[in-house]
């Protein structure tokens, strides 16, 4: 935990968004956690928008606060598998229940906002 042990926190959110925040690893570990263990180009394949570069950096970053493990199996061509650590599997309610606050608020805030607009045109 290198990555986190240099900075100093005000608070355990603030760790916590260090630690998941971004546009990237929520969707890593979303993957990791409904799909189980992948592949990097698996990954990649799921998330259309993400650069090969960004994966593996954020990769790196959740490996290294012990959220992700990386497996290399000594095989040839060489495989390689990413999953949730336990501390990972952990994360998994939060990110439920985000995804279900964002349902919520897509239904009612930004359905509401689209209906408004057309009551006005």
């Amino acid at each position: 935990m290198s990555r986190i042990q240099d900075k100093t926190f005000d608070c355990e959110k603030e760790l916590t968004l260090s630690i998941i925040g971004g546009k990237w690893k929520m969707l890593i570990l979303w993957h990791l956690g409904k799909e189980g263990n992948q592949r990097f180009g698996e990954l990649k394949a799921l998330m259309p928008g993400i650069t090969q570069r960004m994966l593996v950096n954020q990769l790196r970053e959740l490996e290294e606060d012990l959220i992700v493990h990386r497996e290399v199996y000594p095989i040839v061509p060489p495989k390689v598998e990413y999953s949730l650590t336990e501390q990972g599997k952990s994360l998994m309610p939060i990110l439920d229940s985000m995804y279900n606050w964002g349902e919520n608020y897509m239904e009612n805030v930004v359905g509401d906002q689209a209906e408004r607009k057309e009551a006005i045109k």
